[in-house]
């Protein structure tokens, strides 16, 4: 029996209020995390006239060999997706959308290659806005599901397979053409065997410090090659940097980044983990529950990437998740356990970065204190027991 699709009901809100706000809006994100499923729900929607154009399809494409032709009639809601395989349209689209009264909105959809973030704040600086989309989260899905997602990851076909099976497949032949199919479209010229070996190191890496050197020796090849191949795997949204915090509290502190793959199903893929009970077992199942849990707290509090930072001083003391916005600093632990304890670690980041609080957020059923200032937060209740940012 098919399962019933999701409605993100709340992206769509959002994407519909930054058309109302801008006149151009892209959506970017990593391949397959449903942002085409969420432009036709922003079109059902929509009032009015709404146009689309694949730009994968040789037909449409050809259709708008002339854009300036095919497009200055359209009226309300013109959706470009794959708008990287297109980037001509960028100056075109800029004049559309300076004219008054507006005529149309246009909603982009793009892998955000670097060619697209570079045309577009080159051609539409002032007139667009972005949105990154990743895959499904706690708040779509339902917190009693926290292990499914964590397992699968939030990418819509592999979170909603019928079987663990079918969802392992699904991620493993997503990576074969990332590699093979989609990074060559995007105008990388890397191969596709290299790639592949950098991501599967970079998943045994996965919540560690970048040690750029590392990875250079075991490819052959010098530090600006490896730290370009991270590059490519940021810009592409299937991996992620964290930055480190550090400011001048008198001891020396880590100022390298923590790296990431983006998605948990995508990390146990690589790492060739097939279900709960291996995930469990592997020396990275700590790791992994770590990295999927600063997602879902970050997506809660509605951070961006530049106020999340992880600190860590040489003495040892560290803290897994930092956001700061304005005056506010939240501090957060990650422990895959369901009995976790106050640190000394804990009590070194709480003094030396100022904070009031520390949540612990671990992998049992309850929120509890663990000291006045320290508590313990259930992963399926971030939503209910952490306080959004002011």
């Amino acid at each position: 029996m098919a399962t019933a699709p999701i409605l993100r009901s709340d992206l769509v809100a959002t994407i519909r209020a930054r058309l109302r706000e801008f006149p151009v809006v892209a959506l970017i994100g990593a391949r397959q995390v449903g942002k085409t499923t969420l432009a036709r729900q922003v079109q059902e929607s929509w009032k009015g006239a709404t146009h689309l154009y694949d730009l994968e399809d040789p037909i449409q494409r050809r259709e708008l060999a002339e854009p300036m032709a095919a497009l200055r009639e359209l009226r309300g809601l013109v959706v470009l997706d794959e708008i990287q395989r297109s980037v001509d349209l960028f100056p075109v689209l800029r004049v559309l959308a300076d004219r008054r009264p507006v005529r149309a909105r246009f909603l982009l959809l793009g892998s955000a290659s670097p060619e697209l973030l570079q045309q577009s704040s080159e051609s539409l600086a002032g007139r667009i806005s972005f949105l990154q989309i990743d895959g499904f989260g706690l708040d779509e899905i339902g917190a009693e599901r926290w292990k499914q997602l964590w397992i699968r990851g939030g990418m819509p076909r592999s979170f909603l397979a019928p079987t663990e099976a079918q969802s392992l497949r699904w991620r493993q032949e997503f990576v074969r053409t990332y590699l093979e199919r989609d990074l060559p479209r995007l105008g990388v010229a890397i191969g596709s065997d290299v790639l592949d070996r950098f991501w599967r190191m970079l998943g045994h890496y996965h919540g560690q410090i970048w040690n750029g050197a590392e990875f250079a020796r075991s490819f052959g090849v010098s530090l600006p090659t490896v730290r370009r191949y991270l590059d490519v795997l940021c810009a592409t949204f299937v991996a992620r940097r964290l930055r480190p915090w550090h400011e001048n509290l008198g001891k020396r502190q880590v100022k390298a980044s923590r790296v990431y793959v983006s998605d948990s199903g995508l990390l146990h893929a690589l790492l060739e983990v097939a279900d709960e009970r291996a995930l469990r077992r592997h020396p990275r199942s700590g790791a992994s529950f770590e990295g999927f849990a600063i997602g879902e707290i970050a997506r809660h509090l509605g951070a961006r990437p530049e106020e999340c930072y992880f600190w860590r001083a040489h003495t040892g003391a560290e803290l897994d998740l930092l956001v700061v916005r304005g005056t506010q600093r939240r501090g957060f632990e990650i422990k895959l356990t369901a009995e976790p304890d106050v640190t000394a670690s804990m009590r070194s980041a709480m003094n030396d970065l100022g904070l009031e609080t520390i949540d612990v957020v671990h992998a049992g059923d309850s929120t509890f204190p663990l000291a006045s200032d320290i508590r313990a937060v259930a992963v399926h209740r971030v939503l209910e027991d952490i306080k959004a940012l002011r």
